[in-house]
């Protein structure tokens, strides 16, 4: 079973590697795709990190301000689902700007409580993280000052990340086929190795050579 899942689980690859392609291409010319995959993604973001986050904070008031974080996030990304399936998006312009600050409002958030925690709370951090917070806080704040940002832009990253899934899927599919080919060519060339060359089975010796065998024995 292991041998099956290994030889076509590129069939599933090259599948999900075209639905990218596909999703990322129709994301462009559809709005409300772009906010509902926002919306969802800082749902996702939010709550996937509720128990790990809250375990791991030592302090009282750390738990408290990154849970009303969560909380606020949560509701961003809830409203820009309702939008996406409630309002035409095309013909009112104020759902550009209700998506364009509640993406300033999570980007800028989550990088000035990271800061307000590391430099008054005293909590420990990595210079990863000290400058993936600082790359947060440039987004909000491009954000808050950028009237002619849109969903666009937005569904250009989308389709790029698609795009790197796609090749990435593809590549390892590729590789996957390439090994599945190379499985069937040895068992074709093993099933033809053994109809050139049957395997001789050993003819019985004759009784009397038997006992001419017993009798070289007792001499």
């Amino acid at each position: 079973m292991n041998n099956l899942h290994q030889s076509y689980s590129w069939i599933l690859k090259f599948a999900l590697a075209a639905i990218l392609v596909g999703v990322g291409i129709y994301i462009v010319f559809a709005p409300e795709v772009v906010y509902t995959i926002t919306g969802i993604g800082i749902v996702i973001f939010s709550l996937f990190r509720v128990v790990p986050l809250l375990k791991s904070l030592n302090k009282e008031i750390l738990r408290t301000i990154n849970l009303i974080e969560i909380l606020v996030d949560t509701v961003i990304g809830i409203v820009l689902i309702y939008i996406a399936f409630t309002s035409d998006l095309e013909a009112d312009s104020v759902w550009g700007l209700v998506y364009r600050y509640s993406l300033a409002f999570f980007f800028y958030g989550r990088g000035l409580i990271y800061f307000n925690s590391v430099v008054f709370l005293e909590e420990k951090s990595e210079v990863i993280k000290f400058w993936a917070h600082i790359i947060a806080l440039t987004i909000g704040s491009i954000l808050f000052v950028s009237p002619q940002f849109d969903y666009g832009f937005v569904a250009l990253i989308i389709l790029f990340i698609c795009f790197l899934g796609a090749v990435y899927l593809g590549n390892d599919g590729f590789n996957g086929y390439r090994k599945y080919r190379e499985f069937s060519k040895n068992i074709n060339m093993g099933r033809s190795k053994s109809k050139a060359q049957p395997v001789e089975k050993e003819r019985p010796r004759p009784l009397a050579n038997k006992k001419e065998d017993k009798v070289s024995k007792l001499n």
